[in-house]
């Protein structure tokens, strides 16, 4: 293994995979394709050849472009580039937008037919005003990386190498207009760049001391540490915030029940679940990080029912459901359940403990289809089926896409 590395293997594209790239075959043989979309005919340079059952490969010249190929909205990461020198995080920036979002749909209907034997195919959805400015302009957090001679940039797609760019066309103008892109930052490995709700544009360098920022979803005001956890497209947190509330059933949500919000950050869609169903919903917000946790208890202050306590999932959940008594058990066998994991999804052993709680539906905001995917077909093991699901394009010119999914026992 090694020796095709650098090759150079014209292939016809054939179907979009999951990580932003498309897959071609050559002798037989699968190759993931960057940079490409399915339909076309490349040159691609070969990356890595360990695996028996697939190869890796670059696209150099497009040598038959798709009718929805566009000029890449991002100069640096453009194919007209050596692979190794465009930057990363737009990779479907060489798609036009209505079609990165037919892919998508593909993708995670595809996902959840494979892996759940689910046959939802949820179209996803624009962010309000997302096209009028051509996908661009949405990210209001950036990290850029520092090279061994202190220039900043983001790293080259799929490596940790720093690409020097001269503007951000993903970022809100405010961002893109404060980013430090021809500073010298030598003696630190990273800048973060903040667009927050209020207070203008800040940076984080280095270790230093993480300060309170404010974001606001409609009316309200969320505190939150600048080094914290916040959705990144300015209009994320309303529109999920919306498609939270929109997909509980108010059938089966009750109030007075045990409800829960795990994974909940610092309270964003215990405070959605709160305005929609009143000041005495008594939901509980659980989160594995103390200063999360601290904000989300002043961000849920005005509710009556609602706190905030510090744990890893798994763990508050199972020895939430060891001491539970019997009138606990029947408010948890009313509730209502949100589900916000990291990327990786909630993964089996805390679907299993969600299950054994026994909520009458569960909330699901996923990130990753497939991850979101595996985990739909673990709850259906238990007795939960996906009732509902819809999708959103919170990440245009990436591969990202967002999910929400309403689970009701069968």
């Amino acid at each position: 293994m090694g020796e095709l590395l650098g090759q150079m293997i014209e292939v016809d594209v054939t179907n979009i995979a999951h990580g932003g790239v498309s897959v071609a075959r050559h002798d037989g043989r699968v190759v993931f394709v960057s940079d490409a979309i399915p339909g076309e005919r490349v040159l691609a340079r070969i990356t890595d050849d360990k695996k028996k059952s697939f190869w890796r490969a670059e696209t150099v010249k497009v040598v038959t472009p798709s009718e929805h190929r566009q000029e890449h909205v991002w100069s640096a990461a453009s194919v007209d580039r050596d692979p190794d020198n465009r930057a990363g995080g737009a990779e479907f920036g060489h798609i036009e937008l209505s079609h990165q979002r037919e892919l998508k749909t593909q993708i995670l209907s595809e996902s959840l037919e494979r892996m759940a034997k689910v046959t939802l195919a949820p179209v996803v959805e624009a962010v309000p005003g997302d096209d009028e400015r051509k996908g661009l302009g949405w990210r209001t957090r950036v990290s850029l990386h520092v090279d061994e001679h202190g220039n900043v940039g983001p790293f080259a797609a799929r490596s940790h190498r720093v690409i020097p760019v001269a503007d951000l066309p993903l970022a809100t103008p405010e961002l893109s207009a404060g980013a430090p892109l021809d500073q010298n930052f030598t003696g630190f490995d990273r800048v973060d760049v903040l667009n927050p709700s209020t207070g203008g544009v800040r940076l984080i360098i280095g270790k230093q001391k993480p300060q309170v920022i404010t974001e606001t979803v409609g009316e309200r005001e969320f505190t939150l540490l600048d080094s914290g956890f916040w959705q990144v497209h300015h209009g994320a947190a309303q529109v999920l915030t919306s498609a939270v509330q929109d997909a509980i059933d108010p059938e089966l949500f009750d109030p007075a029940a045990s409800n829960l919000d795990l994974y909940g950050g610092v309270g964003l869609f215990a405070a959605a679940v709160g305005d929609k169903f009143g000041p005495a919903t008594k939901i509980t917000s659980v989160e594995a990080e103390s200063a999360a946790t601290d904000h989300a208890a002043q961000n849920l202050s005005e509710w009556l029912g609602a706190h905030a306590e510090t744990g890893r999932v798994d763990h508050w959940l199972r020895q939430h459901l060891k001491e539970a008594t019997a009138t606990e058990r029947a408010r948890l066998d009313k509730a209502t359940i949100i589900l916000d994991p990291p990327r990786s999804g909630a993964g089996r052993e805390v679907v299993d403990l969600v299950s054994r709680a026994h909520p009458a539906q569960v909330v699901y905001v996923a990130c990753d289809p497939v991850a979101f995917a595996r985990d739909v077909a673990f709850f259906a093991e238990r007795g939960y089926e996906l009732s509902s699901v819809r999708a959103f394009d919170l990440f245009p010119h990436t591969h990202h896409v967002e999910a929400v999914g309403t689970f009701t026992r069968k």
